[in-house]
């Protein structure tokens, strides 16, 4: 069965950032998983090169739109090229095929009816390529996601009827819960529907940098809204509308995208798709946004990260693995250097480096480096077991995208080695004479290597190439079948010598971001009373407000912590599939009974933290004074998960 593996197509109003290679470390990893387990894998990433923004853009570089858009997606196509991501295709917008395919597919969705004329008035926002009733509007004036302000534009348009597939798509999301992942996303997504949708404009004749209208409806004023033409890409990749010779690919298995896009590729995309008679994606998958040092990235801060500088300062591979282990997926996330560095010390390098030249230091005196695995069943049935469970849950977090997860469970494999070096001290061993029992687990230990490499692979190909050379095996579908599916053990083998995998980092090797000024609003009501100046400086821009995830929370489960004058521990319903935990410090004012069954407000996007050794993975919000503390609560019940704001 084919996969088919894709990223958002990137916009080239400027280069790459952090977030753009996060989204594509996340589908070269599920790409070169299924590539590994043996599955005929397309994967497609690319950029998105039309619309008013791209013209505007242009201008200011006083450059010709086509060399603007062309010189900024090299940026993306070469970093790409050399960070070595597995694309098998790198589509623009500005390709003819490209362009061929979105007016084959208007053709059809205007002859079965689902595109008309009429005109359009309402705000639109150029930052966001999207138009906002009136009464989505901060103030009567700011786009509701960025807070810039938008400008009334009135002019003729065609329309896609999206509104007509409206209880289809609910009907889809109810059918398909894993449509959305993570599934926490998908409340947000229906909400909207339910709440109504209106047709979409998907032309316009303000700015002509587009995809032109297909030549039999004789209308040259118009282009294709930047919507409709970006997601049709992961069609026209595959050769919508031209030789379509790779649409066996279709429907996509993953597609992932940032959460500010959702919304799009999960209500826009799956309407056209039914439009064109075309099955859905399997899976969207929405991660979070990066912050910096708990900072919001901006360029007029100065602290923007390129992933080129990390990269040339710790190594392509360490940002890898970073990135995808230190956040869940579909939460944001926050780099520091120092997190980095942490990770890199404590797990590459002394649970993974570590391992192996142990293994290799010991090999190298008690056999001359041959390893057998002759006699590690024999020894070592126990931590063989235990090797063989972790594999066996490994598959299920790929498949859900929880990257975290499954490199959190894979490590345990490198705590199962070196916890059986402790225990069983082959340096022990060997003076009592029991050279059988110490090269046994010298062997366990190359083995769980191997199987481990074999797994980690996807996420960091350059180093577990590596640790194979070092085993004397190489990693493909082969090595897949017989080490994790038939659980097999490494042949007679001389191990090899390598330089440290992973040298140890003492201080940051980039210049740190400099310190935030304070944020001052974009725009400010033009009668807002005056504020004393302490409060002018603290003051926010209404889309820094909105990355604050706040939800209604039902507590269902609560108790002391042991030891601690302060903490509860709570098991709080979002609404998603599990319970969340929260710890609290709330004990001198509620007891654990009070809270059971009733609902709380919560903070439900902040990065999880640990208290007294437990995770806590969201903060209630309260106010506290003289009187003491008390919880903000809904006025009424509501549904746990309900959005607050």
């Amino acid at each position: 069965m084919s996969k088919y593996i894709t990223t958002p197509i990137y916009y080239v109003n400027g280069e790459a950032h952090i977030g753009h290679a996060y989204t594509t470390f996340i589908a070269d990893t599920i790409a070169r998983y299924e590539r590994l387990k043996g599955e005929d894998t397309f994967f497609l990433t690319g950029t998105d090169e039309h619309g008013q923004k791209i013209e505007e853009s242009a201008q200011k570089n006083n450059k010709p739109t086509q060399e603007f858009a062309d010189e900024i997606s090299a940026t993306f196509k070469n970093l790409w090229d050399e960070f070595e991501i597995s694309y098998d295709k790198f589509i623009r917008t500005t390709d003819e095929e490209h362009k061929r395919g979105v007016q084959k597919a208007f053709e059809v969705m205007y002859a079965k009816g689902d595109i008309y004329k009429d005109f359009y008035e309402g705000h639109y926002c150029v930052s966001c390529e999207t138009f906002f009733p009136e009464t989505q509007l901060t103030d009567g004036e700011f786009c509701p996601d960025c807070g810039r302000s938008t400008s009334v534009v009135k002019e003729e348009s065609y329309f896609f009827k999206l509104s007509k597939y409206e209880d289809a798509l609910l009907k889809y999301y109810a059918d398909n819960p894993d449509f959305i992942l993570p599934r926490s996303r998908a409340n947000e997504v229906i909400n909207f529907v339910k709440g109504g949708l209106r047709d979409l404009s998907v032309t316009r004749t303000s700015f002509t940098w587009g995809v032109q209208m297909p030549e039999s409806l004789n209308d040259d004023k118009h282009v294709m809204y930047v919507w409709l033409d970006a997601l049709l890409n992961y069609v026209t990749a595959l050769g919508y509308g031209n030789d379509e010779a790779n649409m066996s690919y279709w429907p996509a298995t993953a597609q992932l995208v940032g959460k500010d896009i959702l919304r799009f590729h999960a209500i826009y995309w799956p309407a056209f798709l039914m439009s064109l008679d075309l099955p859905l994606p399997k899976h969207i998958g929405a991660h979070g946004w990066w912050t910096r040092d708990g900072e919001k990235m901006s360029k007029s801060k100065g602290n923007v990260i390129s992933p080129k500088e990390v990269s040339d300062a710790y190594g392509v591979e360490n940002l890898r693995y970073f990135m995808l282990r230190e956040v869940p997926f579909g939460q944001d996330g926050d780099f520091s250097q120092r997190a980095l560095i942490d990770r890199i010390n404590s797990e590459l390098s002394n649970d993974l480096g570590n391992l192996l030249n142990r293994i290799i230091g010991m090999s190298g005196k008690y056999s001359d480096f041959e390893i057998d695995s002759v006699d590690v069943i024999k020894y070592h049935t126990k931590e063989i077991d235990a090797m063989n469970s972790v594999l066996d849950s490994l598959d299920a977090f790929m498949q859900s995208f929880q990257t975290h997860r499954y490199l959190e469970e894979l490590w345990k494999l490198f705590s199962i080695g070196n916890k059986a070096i402790e225990e069983h001290a082959p340096w022990v061993k060997m003076k009592e004479d029991k050279k059988d029992e110490a090269l046994a687990t010298v062997a366990l230990v190359a083995n769980v290597l191997a199987k481990a490499s074999v797994m980690l692979s996807p996420v960091m190909p350059r180093t577990t190439q590596t640790i194979a050379e070092a085993l004397n095996f190489t990693i493909d579908n082969n090595s897949y079948k017989e080490l994790i599916l038939e659980k097999k053990l490494l042949k007679l083998f001389n191990i090899k010598k390598v330089p440290p995998l992973f040298p140890r980092v003492e201080e940051p090797l980039m210049n740190e971001a400099p310190k935030a000024e304070p944020n001052k609003p974009k725009q400010e009501k033009k009668e807002q009373k005056k504020v004393d100046n302490t409060e002018k400086d603290n003051l926010i821009e209404i889309g820094q407000f909105f990355e604050t995830s706040l939800k209604v929370g039902t507590v269902i489960e609560a108790e002391e912590v042991a030891k601690s004058k302060k903490l509860l521990k709570l098991q709080v319903d979002l609404g998603e599939e599990q319970p969340r935990q929260v710890v609290a410090g709330i004990k001198e004012f509620y007891s654990p009974e009070s809270l059971v069954d009733t609902q709380v407000c919560v903070v439900a996007n902040l990065k999880p933290a640990k208290l007294m050794g437990m995770i806590s993975e969201g903060m209630l919000l309260a106010a506290k004074d003289e009187d003491g503390l008390c919880l903000v609560r809904p006025e009424k019940p509501k549904k746990a998960g309900t959005p607050i704001g």
